[in-house]
């Protein structure tokens, strides 16, 4: 019986070790300056480094809380002719995971292909209801990282991913997930601030192949031709970039884009943040560009926060950047859930990723990239308006916070390499 516990308490350890590891080699040398965010040099270091370049011809258009967010994603849905995809991390119950289950039963019913991933711990509280009748009318729907004995290392990594593409033609990315939080206009604890983003032109093609990837991982299918991957014209003037990041291939890309966006400042850096958590390399970054005059605002939740350990986390990092000049916001009204940054007015990166440990190297996660200054500065005055709903934390209050909160976030900081 000794041998027997032995071995079995020997697989569960390997079993718990694998399922907190981070997967590939990460990042972990400071970044030299070598040219500001203006340069030529940073738009081609960013496509070479990140994957695909930005393509030209591009329209996004920012989708502000769930009133916007969902119509326009439904809209999308329910006027598709061939195909769709959607790849998301959060998909429950309520009025609208029924509103877009039978959106998609509606689809696939008329002929529509439509495939669906859902991750696996994300969905868990959906309805299986809803499963059931897309199922029924066709629509294919795949779990991702379902576990098993022999691999539950594999449930560490999720896709955080929230991806929709309709026809080829039009995507869609950012903070959103299916469930009644997201709905509203932010205005309460139950209605959480979120953005979303419509994507059209030639960068939606990167946007399907992103979500091809995690597809072909799941199911071993190779989904190609013009009903995924129409030929696309412009549809605007931004140039973009869609990019991916997984423990199983660049899990580096996202640390990557925010380390080269950070040092390649020259004058500002607005961070909307859902769960902000920097690693002690990405605090360097941030503390340089102050030293060198950049201008650093971040939005972050305040005391409306779906996760505490998170909040207490974020606050035990804060010393370094608020006494180097940064300015830190605690949003008021509800859950601030955005995920956005600004540099320099120049570039607007968006979609999954939070500035965490997890999103950096644990989860699967896209962003869009937009290089266009008409656009960043329409960002800037959403951050503003944001900004009017919260409440800037001094780095005297935050000194002089209780025992208390300091006890929680050095417990919490201990989990850092899981948030």
């Amino acid at each position: 019986m000794t041998i027997v516990f032995t071995v079995l308490l020997t697989l569960v350890a390997v079993l718990l070790v694998a399922n907190l590891s981070t997967g590939e080699k990460n990042v972990n040398r400071e970044m030299p300056r070598l040219y500001p965010a203006s340069s030529p040099q940073f738009l081609r270091a960013m496509g070479s480094l990140l994957g695909p370049g930005a393509v030209g011809g591009n329209r996004v258009q920012e989708l502000l809380n769930g009133d916007q967010i969902f119509p326009a994603m439904l809209s999308a849905i329910r006027g598709a002719k061939h195909s769709i995809t959607f790849e998301t991390y959060i998909y429950w119950s309520g009025d609208i995971g029924r509103e877009f289950a039978d959106a998609l039963t509606e689809r696939a019913s008329a002929g529509v292909k439509v495939h669906v991933l859902l991750d696996w711990v994300g969905s868990a509280k959906i309805d299986d209801a809803f499963l059931q009748k897309m199922e029924s009318a066709g629509v294919e729907i795949r779990k991702f990282h379902k576990p098993h004995w022999y691999d539950w290392g594999r449930m560490n990594n999720r896709t955080h991913r929230k991806l929709l593409v309709v026809d080829g033609k039009a995507g869609f990315t950012g903070g959103v997930g299916i469930a009644p939080q997201w709905t509203g206009a932010g205005q309460d604890a139950e209605h959480w601030r979120d953005s979303h983003f419509k994507l059209e032109g030639p960068a939606v093609s990167q946007m399907q192949a992103v979500f091809m990837d995690n597809w072909l991982k799941v199911t071993g299918q190779v989904m190609h031709g013009e009903t995924y991957f129409p030929a696309l014209q412009p549809a605007g003037n931004s140039l973009a970039q869609v990019f991916s990041s997984s423990p199983s291939g660049g899990s580096e890309s996202m640390q990557l884009m925010y380390q080269l966006s950070i040092t390649a400042a020259d004058k500002s850096i607005d961070l909307s943040s859902a769960y902000f958590v920097p690693d002690e390399l990405t605090r360097k970054a941030l503390i340089e560009a102050l030293r060198r005059g950049v201008k650093i605002r971040l939005i972050t939740p305040g005391e409306i926060i779906d996760t505490d350990t998170v909040r207490a986390a974020s606050r035990g990092t804060w010393g370094p950047l608020l006494e180097a000049g940064a300015e830190i916001y605690e949003y008021q009204p509800s859950m601030y859930h955005v995920k956005a940054m600004v540099v320099d007015k120049l570039l607007v990166s968006v979609g999954s990723t939070n500035f965490d440990n997890r999103s950096f190297r644990l989860n699967d996660e896209a962003n869009l990239n937009v290089f266009d200054t008409s656009f960043a500065e329409q960002q800037t005055q959403v951050f503003e308006d944001d900004l009017k709903r919260s409440r800037r934390v001094s780095y005297e209050e935050w000194a002089a916070r209780p025992l208390k909160e300091k006890v929680m976030e050095r417990m919490a900081l201990l989990l850092g390499s899981q948030l």
